[in-house]
C-alpha cells in the first residue's frame, strides 16, 4: 500500500472548494439535464479541528431551496482520503449557507448528525481524484416509497466535477432514482480555496 502524498489532501480540498455548474450540459441537453449548482464551502478549522465543508445542491432557478445539503469532514487514511458525511437536523434553517457566509457561521457541530456507511473515499489518479461511496451498499435512503442504497461515483479535477448518483432497490437491485442519461458534468465557476484553513492542517 502506497501512502498518499502529503499534499493530496490539501489539493483535494482546494479543487473541491467552489461553485460548480453544469450550465453547458443543461444548455445543450435541456430535456435530459436541469441546470444545477453544487457548492462546497469550507468550514472554519474549529468546526472539526481539520478540513470540513458545507455543501448544497440547488436548481439554478431556485437558489434558496437546495434539494440536498450536507456537512463533510476530511480524514487522511494514508492511502486514501475518507470524507465523512453528516446531515443537518433542520436543513431549511441553513438554506443558502453556501452563498451567504453569515448563514454558514450559524452551523454548529451540535446541529449535525453522522450519516454512517455514507462516507466517500477519494484516491488520486494522475491529474484527477476518483471518489465513490464506501463499499457495502449500506448507505440507505428511502425514495419513492421503497428503501434504496446509494451508488455514487465522482471524478474531480482542478476545474471540473463529474458525478453520477443512483439509488438502487435493496431487494431487486434495480435503479429507483438518479440520472438515467449519464453523469452530471460540472465546471467550476468560482473557487473558495482561499477560505481553506490550510495553515492549520
Amino acid at each position: 500500500m502506497t501512502s498518499i502524498k502529503a499534499n493530496d489532501l490539501t489539493t483535494l480540498a482546494q479543487w473541491m472548494a467552489g461553485d460548480f455548474s453544469n450550465y453547458k450540459q443543461s444548455y445543450h441537453n435541456p430535456q435530459q439535464f436541469a441546470h444545477i449548482h453544487i457548492f462546497f464551502r469550507p468550514l472554519p478549522f474549529e468546526f472539526f479541528n481539520t478540513i470540513g465543508f458545507y455543501s448544497e445542491q440547488v436548481y439554478d432557478y431556485d437558489l434558496w431551496s437546495p434539494y440536498r445539503q450536507g456537512v463533510h469532514r476530511f480524514v487522511d487514511q494514508g492511502n486514501q482520503i475518507y470524507i465523512e458525511n453528516y446531515s443537518l437536523n433542520d436543513p431549511l434553517l441553513y438554506a443558502g449557507a453556501a452563498r451567504e457566509l453569515s448563514i454558514l457561521r450559524t452551523i454548529t457541530p451540535d446541529c449535525i448528525e453522522r450519516r454512517y456507511h455514507c462516507s466517500m473515499i477519494f484516491k488520486r489518479e494522475g491529474e484527477m481524484f476518483l471518489g465513490s461511496v464506501e463499499p457495502g451498499n449500506k448507505c440507505l435512503l428511502e425514495r419513492k416509497g421503497c428503501l434504496t442504497y446509494l451508488i455514487s461515483d465522482v471524478e474531480l479535477t482542478a476545474t471540473t466535477w463529474v458525478s453520477l448518483d443512483k439509488g438502487m432497490d435493496v431487494n431487486t437491485h434495480q435503479q429507483v432514482w438518479g440520472s438515467t442519461f449519464g453523469a452530471l458534468e460540472f465546471e467550476k465557476r468560482e473557487s473558495f480555496a482561499h477560505e481553506l484553513p490550510l495553515d492549520r492542517v
